[in-house]
């Protein structure tokens, strides 16, 4: 059987890790047909013609181009909006990573825990994210939602580099895709009401700007209710994207188990991690290891001036809930619904 490879562009493809998954998806590097190899180059020549020179990469035109079927206007228009946002963001994404420091954190995850923790059996990192404990009128006496969704853009951004690249040098295969864990233990209507309008910004970002991240969603203490919606909307969601997402009640443990070492699940998810000072402050994971660490391209990277359509934003990232990318761009997105620290990126 021939190897499975991925045709790079040596203008824009300066990858230091691996570019093909273990097993490839159709429209995954690796296993793409002739007409969607086209549609790379034809997405990247029109993105050119406007002007842009960066985030031009074959991984990154294929996860446009995924998130909308492999139409290559629709996918173009997707790709100018996401970059007219980037350069008004918070000042500019590309800046914005280098320099935004979340000083109030550790006040905030009281209230709203939402941090990646090692990996998975597939060697994607894991983002975890608890709804119960969210108490916004008691957060925006701490920090500002602003200053929440900077920081989930830059936990985005820090999921496509140096994550994501870590997980992929270490498992020694291309990973795009992050582990999601959404514990629903202790959400009720009142303060699933309060924080829609954080979910709201946070999904939106995710769905239009971060495509292509979502590699397994497990929702757990899902209430009854929850799960009979579940039941109706997933006739409404792409097959691929359905197969990601597991709605659990209380009896999780086994389930995770099967998709998270034990010694990288915190122990209150039925794991034997306790990391000192806590799993959810440590951001422990490969993209810490020396033998597989990187420094991120965005660290030394200046922004071009603000000319034109020119672009100036820095690498694709993923990764947390409301970071959860769809497949069926608004589906995966909406039930994903709230978000934090990236990776992810469908």
């Amino acid at each position: 059987m021939a190897e499975k490879t991925l045709k790079l562009n040596p203008k824009y493809d300066d990858y230091d890790y691996p570019t093909v998954p273990a097993n490839p998806l159709p429209g995954h590097p690796g296993n793409l047909t002739p007409e969607q190899e086209k549609a790379v180059e034809e997405l990247r020549e029109a993105l050119e013609k406007e002007g842009y020179t960066e985030r031009l990469d074959t991984l990154t035109m294929l996860r446009f181009l995924r998130a909308r079927q492999f139409q290559v206007a629709l996918s173009k228009q997707m790709f100018i909006d996401c970059e007219k946002w980037r350069k008004e963001f918070g000042g500019g994404v590309d800046e914005l990573v280098k320099t935004f420091e979340y000083t109030e954190r550790a006040e905030v995850f009281k209230y709203y825990p939402q941090y990646y923790h090692k990996t998975d059996k597939d060697g994607r990192c894991v983002y975890i994210e608890q709804l119960g404990k969210v108490d916004l009128n008691a957060m925006y006496k701490i920090t500002t939602q602003d200053r929440m969704l900077q920081n989930l853009v830059c936990e985005y951004e820090k999921v496509a580099d140096p994550r994501l690249p870590a997980c992929s040098r270490k498992a020694g295969h291309l990973l795009e895709t992050c582990c999601t864990i959404m514990d629903l233990k202790g959400v009720g209507i009142s303060n699933a009401s309060s924080v829609l309008g954080y979910v709201q910004a946070a999904s939106k970002i995710s769905q239009n700007y971060y495509p292509e991240r979502l590699g397994k969603l497990y929702i757990i203490n899902a209430p009854w209710a929850f799960t009979g919606v579940f039941s109706l909307i997933k006739r409404f969601l792409d097959p691929v994207t359905v197969e990601k997402i597991h709605v659990l009640g209380g009896s999780y443990q086994k389930d995770l188990l099967a998709q998270i070492p034990a010694e990288n699940l915190p122990k209150q998810f039925g794991g034997s991690c306790q990391c000192e000072g806590g799993c959810e402050m440590s951001d422990l994971g490969p993209w810490h290891d020396p033998q597989f660490a990187r420094p991120p391209k965005w660290l030394n990277k200046k922004a071009p001036a603000a000319t034109g359509t020119e672009n100036t934003a820095s690498a694709d990232v993923t990764a947390p809930a409301a970071a959860v990318p769809a497949e069926a761009p608004k589906a995966e997105a909406e039930l994903a619904a709230p978000a934090a620290p990236a990776a992810a990126a469908q």
